[in-house]
């Protein structure tokens, strides 16, 4: 198995919750999840698309309005 790259991950408590609620759906980690997502937006772009948006996604704007970095 390949040696992973571990990074700090800020999240606003609405949207960990959100993503922690979808992991438990689909029978994921929070991190497992986030990796799929990751993988899936990574495909999709490779493919000739954007990456999705939009509420049946569960993707949001890159940044909320009251990040500071």
């Amino acid at each position: 198995m390949s040696e992973k790259k571990a990074f700090p991950l800020r999240l606003s408590p609405d949207l960990y919750d959100e993503v922690r609620r979808w992991a438990e759906a689909d029978l994921r980690s929070v991190n497992a999840q986030i990796e799929f997502l990751l993988r899936r937006a990574v495909a999709h772009r490779r493919a000739g698309g954007a990456a999705p948006t939009g509420p049946d996604t569960g993707a949001g704007p890159a940044r909320d309005a009251g990040d500071d970095a």
